[in-house]
């Protein structure tokens, strides 16, 4: 079972992204949704796939300061082991997700 500290979880750092849709012993679905150009702060997510709900184009900085963009569909699902980041939505238009923390 992985555990995030309080201070790194999505849903308490950033309330105004982040939402819990669902979660039990083994998952945690989040439902995360950011405005044209807003972004987050920087928190952490243990390995999860994510659904993409809507196009959109981000911008992600990791903990170490690096940085890197990502342009999604939706439709598309994507794997990612556990990470700490900074997401921020380059787009004009709102983009959504549904994100699914592996426990």
């Amino acid at each position: 079972m992985t555990t995030i500290p309080a201070s790194e979880d999505s849903v308490k750092v950033d309330p105004k992204h982040y939402k819990v849709e669902f979660q039990n012993d083994r998952v945690r679905v989040l439902r995360i949704k950011y405005g044209p150009k807003e972004k987050s702060v920087m928190h952490s997510h243990p390995a999860n796939v994510a659904v993409f709900l809507a196009d959109g184009q981000s911008k992600f900085t990791l903990a170490d300061g690096k940085t890197s963009e990502a342009t999604f569909k939706a439709g598309e699902a994507q794997w990612a082991d556990k990470e700490k980041h900074l997401p921020e939505n380059l787009a004009v238009k709102t983009f959504e997700l549904i994100l699914v923390e592996l426990k």
